[in-house]
């Protein structure tokens, strides 16, 4: 496994979103992502801070389902 890469809230939501993923509110530095699947909806919080700790972005990540490759270094 590679690295993970150091993220900003924004930079994880744009990544989410190119994923599937769509903003659909904001309270506070609280960015909330959702993705619609069939029986389902996966709802994910982001801060919106400039760093994301790691163990945050980790929880992000298995939250949301998306492959932790595409948090990483290349």
């Amino acid at each position: 496994m590679s690295e993970l890469r150091v993220l900003s809230g924004k930079a994880v939501c744009k990544i989410m979103f190119n994923n599937g993923f769509e903003q659909v509110r904001q309270k506070g530095s609280h960015i909330i992502m959702q993705k619609k699947e069939r029986n389902t909806t996966i709802t994910v919080p982001v801060p919106d801070h400039q760093e994301l700790r790691t163990g945050t972005l980790l929880g992000i990540i298995r939250q949301s389902g998306l492959p932790r490759s595409l948090f990483e270094t290349k």
